[in-house]
């Protein structure tokens, strides 16, 4: 049988003269004998044991659990293999979320140590298992936390008056946040989308308000509809189709009448947001309710196409359209 000593053994396999004893020592690898003067010789199959070990050290498994696996016959790796998977998954995990409190800490750019462990400290407070602790982290921040980690939460708060607190902080923070903001309407969690778009309706400038005119086209009719709102209410012209829809659906329809009714303080677009409405009304996919709703929304809307609109439905053959747009004339002869 051949044979080789310690060091071309190491030289073969990688493994250092020093790893070897210790795998000796362990009774992980057992050289087949000894020359005369006393140094250890391995055989082929220790050399391939040795391999076998460093494969499996490759894998996180521990030496001890290295030695069950190839000294008993009735030891079965799906339950080790699944163990090594869930705590390289936590490993990961904890290792990301240093990363990420690392790069916001050096965003913040701290002047010295102080800084930084204020930062951590407010870092870990937004961690907090108490919603008053993370409230009052929020309110006592000031500029101090990195507007990432202030999207972060806001995304993922369930408490309200802790979201409400996030919400705040991040309109008074500098720009950035309306972009963070937008990427949140990619989530697969309808819950993170409506929060991402809560967030970004508070945000002040033409940055938010280019976004959320890229969320009116949004599939999500919830994200949608926080858009179209908060775009009517600042007269943006843009938001008219999706307010109708709100109307047609039933979804926040007395808000997205007020909101048309702030839009149509321009002549030529109160005319418009009417002819909208009446196309709607004709529309035979709309239903008794929905056609309720569209004749109600008519009544803040000024100009002569409403008034005709309104006329023509106190004719209609649904009665209770007919009798809404009767009444809503009246109304209007009465100013």
């Amino acid at each position: 049988m051949t044979t080789v000593l310690i060091g071309e053994v190491s030289r073969r396999s990688g493994v250092s003269a020093r790893m070897l004893r210790h795998y000796e020592s362990l009774g992980l690898v057992r050289p087949s004998g000894r020359t005369g003067s006393g140094y250890r010789e391995y055989s082929a199959g220790d050399i391939r044991r040795i391999f076998h070990i460093e494969s499996l050290r490759s894998l996180g498994l521990s030496l001890r659990e290295i030695g069950r696996a190839l000294d008993d016959p009735g030891f079965t790796p799906s339950a080790l293999i699944g163990d090594l998977i869930r705590q390289t998954r936590d490993r990961i995990a904890a290792e990301t979320e240093l990363l990420t409190r690392l790069r916001r800490i050096r965003v913040a750019d701290p002047g010295g140590w102080e800084d930084v462990l204020q930062i951590v400290a407010l870092l870990q407070a937004l961690g907090s298992k108490s919603a008053d602790a993370r409230q009052r982290a929020v309110l006592s921040s000031g500029d101090e936390v990195p507007v990432e980690a202030l999207v972060e939460a806001a995304l993922s708060e369930t408490e309200p008056n802790v979201a409400g607190a996030l919400r705040w902080a991040l309109a008074r923070s500098d720009d950035g946040a309306q972009a963070l903001l937008a990427e949140g309407f990619g989530s697969p969690v309808a819950a993170v989308r409506e929060r991402a778009v809560q967030a970004l309706v508070e945000l002040p400038g033409d940055q938010a308000a280019a976004q959320l005119r890229d969320a009116l086209a949004h599939p999500d009719a919830v994200v949608r509809g926080y858009a179209a709102l908060a775009l009517g209410t600042r007269g943006v012209a843009d938001a008219v189709p999706a307010l109708v829809d709100m109307i047609v659906e039933g979804r926040n329809d007395t808000d997205a009448a007020d909101a048309l009714s702030v839009l149509a303080g321009d002549t030529a677009t109160a005319d418009g947001i009417a002819a909208r409405l009446v196309d709607r009304l004709a529309d035979d996919t709309s239903r008794a309710p929905a056609r309720g709703r569209l004749t109600q929304a008519l009544a803040d809307i000024p100009g002569t196409t409403a008034s005709r609109a309104l006329v023509e439905l106190s004719h209609d053959e649904d009665r209770a359209v007919a009798l809404t747009a009767a009444y809503l004339l009246q109304l209007r002869d009465a100013r």
